[in-house]
This record gives structure tokens, sequence and C-alpha cells, in this order.
């Protein structure tokens, strides 16, 4: 068996978990995209970077005088999915929290064409059932499981994401569609929490 541990933070003699700042000194990242895993909706993180104009996507690596890997430019954490809904996105958007105290804003984005949108929820359950013997119902909500109207499904994620307690009441909360042959992006809603 590989031992990687040398590998590991919390094993470095110099990393204390305890007291630990966060990496916003190494990568200076904003905001998470939550997209589809679909390779025609790849420049999402591109148009999301140049709508809000203070993105920086794909960024570079820095590297310290020994060559080693040690932050980047990129301010914009991508998060791919199927239909990339919300919900397959949540346990990542707790630890981006932890791991990153100046996330700003949490941007979710459907596209056009999505095969979330070939089928309807009871015929994904449905198959689990008939082909893999597998019951399936009960693991999501069936507004998770596909996409039957895109407004409607942007914003159950956009509501299913603010009110997670995975979210810091402070995240700015976007939804967009983007259109996969022109490559617009319209945004759909904002959840802006009130400053205090």
């Amino acid at each position: 068996m590989t031992n990687f541990s040398e590998h590991e933070f919390r094993k470095q003699p110099w990393f204390d978990q305890n007291n630990f700042p966060g990496f916003d000194q190494a990568i200076p990242m904003k905001s998470i995209v939550i997209y589809c895993f679909d390779p025609r909706a790849a420049n999402i993180p591109n148009a999301i970077a140049a709508y809000f104009g203070d993105e920086v996507y794909p960024g570079e690596n820095i590297l310290d005088e020994a060559g080693n890997n040690v932050g980047s430019t990129q301010t914009l954490f991508t998060l791919s999915n199927a239909g990339g809904r919300a919900i397959g996105a949540l346990q990542s958007v707790a630890t981006m929290n932890h791991l990153f105290n100046n996330l700003e804003r949490l941007i979710v984005v459907h596209h056009s064409f999505c095969g979330a949108t070939s089928f309807e929820p009871n015929q994904l359950i449905e198959k689990f059932h008939d082909h893999y013997h597998a019951d399936i119902s009960n693991m999501w909500n069936h507004d998770d499981l596909a996409i039957l109207d895109y407004d409607k499904s942007i914003r159950h994620d956009v509501e299913l994401l603010r009110s997670s307690p995975a979210t810091p009441k402070k995240m700015k909360i976007y939804g967009f569609f983007y259109d996969i042959n022109s490559g617009k992006l319209t945004e759909l809603l904002s959840d802006i929490p009130v400053a205090a």
C-alpha cells in the first residue's frame, strides 16, 4: 500500500489545523459557479467571469522559488455536475466556505438543451428500478432530479442554496440561463442579503 500522508496539510509540522486562517492569501477565491458537466457547457465559467467583470478565470498558478505550486490568481471556483443542480454541490459549498473566508457569490447556471431536460424524474427512478433493481425514489427531492422548466429549476436551486445551512447568510446568490449555441448568458434572479 502506498502512503501519501506526507502530502497532507495536517501532517506538516508548520500546519496548525486548530488555528487555520483559510487559503485566502494563496488563492483569492471570490465566487463559486455551479454548472452542468456537459462538455458543451464548458464556456460557462468564462461567461460568468466576463459578466461580473471582477473575476479571474482561469487564472495562473503561483510558484515559489523552489518551483512548488503555492497558489493561484483564479477567483472563480467551478463545480460541475449533472444538470448543474445545487443539490449536487452543497457539500462542496460547505467545504469551500470553510477553506476560504472571502467568498462572496454563489452562482447557479442551467444551459440550453441540457440532458436533464430529456427525462422526467419518474423515468429516472423507474429505469433504476427496472434495469438495476435499485430504489432511488427517496434519495433526492424529485425537483432536483431533472429540469422540467428552466425558470422553475433555477429558482428552486437558488432557494435551495439560500435555505441550506451550508450557505452562509452573507453570500450573494445568482441564477442564470446559458444558451450553448449563442453563448448568451441571462441573469434570471439574484438573492442579495441586506447588509447588516
